[in-house]
């Protein structure tokens, strides 16, 4: 334990080295509301944790500590076969703004051995974390040739289009994201998801239809 105390002082004091002092305020300035904040952006994160061990110990002593680039590198420096799915839904209970959900699917979640067994889970759950989660891994799995039975495919095409004519901007964007990535894995999807948008072109809603031109154009543009 002491071990893992003294490297993440180590962490610390190269974080702060890097800190930006107008990087941080305009993150606070968005809304997120971490005890510390140093502004180091991802690739320099990156960086400083190429340095690192993956190490199970070490990456859950980061994410308890209050510090977005603390939160940050917990993900990409927990090993995905220690990580079980009781420790996932524990992280996810704790985040508290969509860049760190962004973040830790992208160096985490997607490696998870279960990632394809939780992600349906995740996308119906009530709770805002989990949801936003579920769909910015299902981008990801189907950007890696997840292929979807037909059941599998209306589950989350129900849930997607749900999403989209959500509250939650951020779930809105990783479900458009999301059906987008299914369209573009062939051109007989592609027309599918053209055909499913049809109907949402034409909501009463107008932040609902221009959600659906945009998922069009941006199928359209990619094919």
């Amino acid at each position: 334990m002491n071990d893992i105390h003294e490297t993440i002082k180590d962490i610390k004091s190269k974080f702060r080295l890097f800190m930006n002092g107008t990087v941080s305020q305009s993150l606070r300035d968005k809304g997120m509301k971490y005890k510390v904040i140093f502004g180091i952006e991802y690739p320099r994160l990156k960086e400083i944790a190429s340095a690192y061990k993956p190490d199970h110990a070490l990456a859950q002593a980061l994410w308890k500590e209050d510090i977005r680039e603390c939160k940050i590198m917990a993900g990409m420096l927990q090993p995905a076969e220690t990580f079980y799915p009781e420790i996932t839904e524990m992280w996810m209970d704790d985040m508290s703004c969509p860049e760190l959900a962004e973040y830790t699917v992208m160096t985490l979640f997607q490696r998870l051995p279960y990632a394809s067994e939780v992600v349906f889970r995740w996308i119906a759950d009530d709770r805002e974390y989990f949801r936003l989660c579920g769909f910015l891994l299902m981008t990801r799995l189907l950007a890696n040739d997840l292929k979807l039975d037909e059941r599998a495919e209306a589950e989350f095409t129900d849930q997607a289009f749900a999403a989209v004519e959500g509250d939650s901007a951020w779930i809105k964007r990783a479900a458009s994201a999301s059906l987008c990535k299914l369209a573009l894995q062939s051109r007989m999807q592609a027309k599918k998801m053209m055909k499913l948008l049809g109907p949402l072109q034409k909501s009463e809603k107008p932040e609902v239809a221009a959600a659906a031109r945009e998922i069009k154009n941006e199928i359209e543009y990619s094919l």
